[in-house]
C-alpha cells in the first residue's frame, strides 16, 4: 500500500472525503517528521515507534575498486512495530 492507497482506505473507514483524509494524514506525517528532526521519539502505542539514532562514521571498501572509503556519520530513523502488527 502506498500513500494514496492509505488515504483511500482511511477516507472509506472514517466516511470522510479523500481530501479531508489526505489533509489529516499529511499533517500527522509532517508532525512526526518534525519531532524526529528535533531528536524526539514518535510513538503510536500499539502500532509504531520511530526513534532517531546517530550512526557513527565508519570505514568500508568500494566493491569495484577495493579502495577503503569513509562513510560519514549521519542520523537515521529506527522503526519498531507495535503489538497490533503481530501476524
Amino acid at each position: 500500500m502506498n500513500k494514496s492507497g492509505l488515504i483511500e482506505a482511511a477516507a472509506a473507514k472514517a466516511q470522510v472525503s479523500k481530501a479531508a483524509a489526505a489533509k489529516v494524514i499529511d499533517a500527522a506525517l509532517e508532525a512526526a517528521v518534525a519531532e524526529i528532526k528535533r531528536g524526539e521519539r514518535v510513538q503510536i502505542l500499539g502500532y509504531l515507534s520511530l526513534t532517531p539514532v546517530q550512526r557513527t562514521a565508519r570505514q568500508s571498501r568500494n566493491p569495484l575498486t577495493g579502495t577503503i572509503i569513509t562513510i560519514p556519520a549521519k542520523q537515521v530513523v529506527k522503526a519498531k512495530a507495535g503489538a497490533k502488527f503481530a501476524l
